[in-house]
């Protein structure tokens, strides 16, 4: 409810608010529904249940925190945009996609 109540307070009153969250319980309760109720701008999009192309992202945003961001230093927001984009060029020309396996399926959920 905190993380709610501060991105509304943060944008301007009729600004469309789209926010991605997984199938957790607590994004479902009944205060969360009452405050998206009178909120019609705010709206909650759900995330599969074991749903790949997140831990894809995931993956993607670690390796990029693992090989640049945790060994660089950067003076602004404009300085790490401009180490960042050419880091991403050099990576996609020989891109491969992460595989991403399931192993464990005793305990999946039915």
């Amino acid at each position: 409810m905190e993380f709610l109540a501060e991105v509304v307070a943060t944008q301007p009153a009729k600004t469309h608010i789209h926010i991605i969250a997984d199938n957790l319980s607590t994004h479902k309760t009944e205060a969360v529904q009452e405050f998206l109720s009178v909120r019609p701008n705010v709206q909650l999009h759900f995330t599969p249940t074991y749903s790949s192309w997140l831990n894809q992202v995931e993956i993607w945003f670690s390796k990029i925190q693992r090989d640049l961001i945790a060994r660089g230093i950067f003076e602004s927001k404009t300085d790490l945009h401009r180490q960042i984009m050419p880091y991403i060029r050099h990576y996609n020309k020989a891109a491969l996609p992460f595989k991403w396996t399931y192993k464990n399926t005793d305990r999946r959920i039915r």
